[in-house]
């Protein structure tokens, strides 16, 4: 395979951002695996997960990893394309496994190693979640922060970053900036 690509791909809730990094991926490679780091916390979780995996069809292998996700990927040896759904619910299932920020920049450090030298093509899901208000709580604060300085890294690293609003996708990295062909369905 010639150069691995990292693409990072962010936005809002329900911006169109899963659906246009759904296209991406299925434009680098036949052998598709995708990362879900949801946890299965209650039915409604659980049926959302099942309709989402349903939607992709066999086009994509499913691998469900809320916390190993630097030891997952790197293990990856026969995938073309890896797509991860998302970093923002991975840095969360870190925190709520009690990790402090060293700990949680330690996992960003390691993700960052792996991202650094890829198995395949990497495309990465993640919440923008810089934009809204300041948090309440000292969680929400430590939340934002660990993903902002997160995306940050990985945007070092990315070979082209994308940013969908409103179902318009923007590229952002390398420029210029760029709107490509809108997202739909996400």
């Amino acid at each position: 395979m010639s150069h691995r690509k990292v693409i990072l791909v962010g936005g809002g809730a329900r911006s169109g951002k899963s659906a246009h990094a759904l296209a991406l991926a299925r434009s680098l490679g036949a052998r598709r695996t995708f990362i879900a780091t949801a946890r299965r916390y209650d039915a409604d979780l659980s049926a959302r997960i099942d309709r989402h995996v349903e939607e992709r069809g066999a086009d994509f292998a499913t691998v469900e990893e809320p916390v190993d996700l630097p030891g997952r990927l790197a293990a990856l040896d026969s995938a073309d394309v890896a797509l991860i759904d998302c970093l923002t619910l991975w840095v969360s299932n870190l925190l709520v496994d009690g990790a402090d920020d060293a700990a949680v920049d330690a996992r960003l450090e390691d993700l960052c190693r792996v991202l650094a030298a890829p198995p395949c093509h990497v495309v990465l899901v993640t919440n923008e979640v810089g934009m809204g208000v300041h948090p309440e709580t000292a969680l929400g604060r430590r939340f934002r922060d660990l993903a902002g300085r997160g995306h940050q890294r990985i945007a070092v690293l990315a070979d082209e970053v994308h940013f969908v609003v409103m179902g318009v996708v923007l590229r952002l990295s390398p420029g210029p900036v760029a709107a490509l062909t809108p997202a739909v369905g996400g």
